[in-house]
């Protein structure tokens, strides 16, 4: 059997990975034929001496497979011997983290051969309603106006809501449930009280309106911001950063280079992919421009020849 997770929800796909391998340990107690293989670090011929061990417990074998699509040796002998392997009684599973275009051969291929299951960024009213099943799973509950102030303060990061989500069911719980209920419902004042906003979520939302050149809205979110009592200079330093990002990622990828975003040292792979489809909004020297822009206001801001505040509005125009 052939299974393949991909996705950029590395959340839950990592829970569907979890829920296999789990699966696996209860029926195969040894633990002894459960493999990982980076294929960065690994050869197709070390994938099939794995595949050839014969089980002393007469096991069946799981054997997780990583980074398959970054290696052609391994796509081509996979796909010229994935009939004989399909017929196994062990388990190939692919597990990668990102998207691909729908006209990658291998992945078509796997797509015929395999279980797939793709796991996209949750939006909208699923990323609202996989919320609503976390707290439902806690047996708790949570205020719709509640639930929508977490979305805006977290966005779509479901490592970070998983751990929010438990934070305000733990304040919430009462110590002595025979008193009543044992989880009282999350309320807006909780939200507020216990959930940072983070700002890097909202920076993408600017980010996309300055590429866009809509100076209304790329104005009217700063101003949230700054009303939201951001410091204009926090504010200044995370358009900075992340224009730092953009330029970076345009710098490393090839016109040509369209669904594959490229592995950048010292900036995390999430922000990355993030950054990757932002880039293709801008031109290379349009995004040397503004980085240029971005030094010279934040120089002038330094040295006190321009307020914080009138430099973003500056910056936003200008663009």
């Amino acid at each position: 059997m052939i299974i393949f997770l991909y996705g950029p929800d590395t959340y839950r796909s990592g829970q569907k990975l979890k829920e296999i391998v789990e699966s696996h340990r209860k029926i195969h107690k040894s633990g002894l034929n459960l493999k990982y293989l980076d294929i960065k670090e690994e050869e197709y011929e070390d994938f099939e001496r794995h595949l050839q061990v014969n089980s002393m417990f007469q096991e069946k074998k799981l054997i997780i497979l990583k980074n398959a699509f970054s290696s052609q040796d391994f796509k081509e002998k996979f796909s010229k011997n994935i009939k004989k392997i399909k017929e196994l009684k062990d388990i190939i599973l692919f597990y990668e983290d990102e998207e691909f275009p729908k006209n990658n051969s291998f992945l078509n291929l796997l797509k015929k051969q395999a279980r797939c299951q793709e796991f996209r960024q949750l939006e909208g009213l699923k990323l609202k309603n996989w919320i609503k099943k976390e707290f439902d799973n806690c047996e708790a509950k949570i205020e719709p106006k509640a639930l929508e102030l977490l979305v805006d303060y977290v966005g779509d990061d479901l490592w970070r809501l998983s751990n929010e989500i438990k934070k305000l069911i733990s304040y919430k719980s009462n110590p002595r449930p025979d008193l009543g209920s044992g989880i009282s419902t999350i309320t807006v004042e909780d939200v507020e009280l216990l959930v940072k906003p983070k700002i890097e979520t909202d920076i993408f939302k600017t980010i996309d309106a300055i590429a866009l050149r809509n100076k209304k809205l790329a104005l009217s979110l700063v101003h949230q911001h700054l009303e939201k009592g951001d410091s204009p200079l926090y504010l200044f330093s995370m358009i900075t950063f992340q224009f730092r990002n953009l330029l970076a990622v345009k710098s490393s990828v090839s016109e040509k280079q369209s669904f594959y975003p490229p592995k950048i040292p010292g900036i995390h792979p999430y922000v990355v992919r993030k950054s990757f489809f932002q880039a293709k909004k801008f031109r290379l020297d349009e995004l040397k421009k503004i980085y240029q822009r971005l030094f010279e206001a934040d120089l002038n801001i330094k040295t006190g020849k321009i307020e914080p505040i009138t430099a973003l509005d500056m910056l936003v125009t200008e663009i």
